[in-house]
C-alpha cells in the first residue's frame, strides 16, 4: 500500500505539472483569436459612431437659427469711479467693459513681455486691481466685476 501511495503521489505530481502547461498552451492559442475579434470590434465601433456624428450636425444646421445673446450679459452696468477712469463713466454691458479694458491694456502695453497671461497695473488700473502690481488675466475679470453695479 505504501508503494501504491508513493507511485500515486509521483504520478499525481507529474500530472499536476503537465496540466497547467496544457492549460497555458490552450489559453495561448485562444488569446490571439480573442484579441483579434476584440480589435475588430473596436475598429468597427468608431466607424459607426463617426457616421452617426457626421449625420447629426448636418441635421442641426438646417434646424438651428442664430443664437440670441443672454439678456443678463447685455444689461448695462454702471462702472465705479476707479473703473470709470479706464473705460468711461457711462453704463455699458459687461462685454463692452471687458473690451474697453483690453483695449486700454493693449494701447498702454501693460501685458507682461515674458508671461503674456499677466497684466501689469499702471496708475489707473492699480486701484481697480485692489493695489496689486500684477494680476493674471483670469483674475482681472473677477476684479473688474467687483467695480460694476
Amino acid at each position: 500500500m505504501a508503494a501504491m501511495k508513493k507511485s500515486a503521489k509521483r504520478g499525481g505530481a507529474k500530472r499536476a505539472k503537465k496540466a497547467p502547461a496544457r492549460r497555458s498552451a490552450a489559453k495561448a492559442t485562444k488569446r490571439p483569436a480573442a484579441r483579434k475579434s476584440a480589435t475588430k470590434a473596436r475598429k468597427a465601433a468608431p466607424k459607426k459612431a463617426a457616421k452617426k456624428a457626421a449625420k447629426r450636425p448636418a441635421a442641426k444646421k438646417s434646424a438651428s437659427k442664430k443664437r440670441a445673446p443672454n439678456p443678463a450679459f447685455m444689461k448695462p452696468m454702471q462702472p465705479s469711479d476707479k473703473l470709470a477712469a479706464v473705460v468711461g463713466g457711462s453704463a455699458m454691458p459687461r462685454s463692452e467693459v471687458t473690451k474697453k479694458v483690453w483695449a486700454y491694456i493693449k494701447k498702454q502695453g501693460l501685458q507682461d513681455s515674458k508671461n503674456r497671461r499677466m497684466i501689469n497695473a499702471d496708475d489707473k488700473l492699480g486701484p481697480v486691481f485692489g493695489g496689486k502690481k500684477q494680476v493674471s488675466m483670469f483674475e482681472m475679470t473677477k476684479l473688474v466685476n467687483k467695480h460694476l453695479k
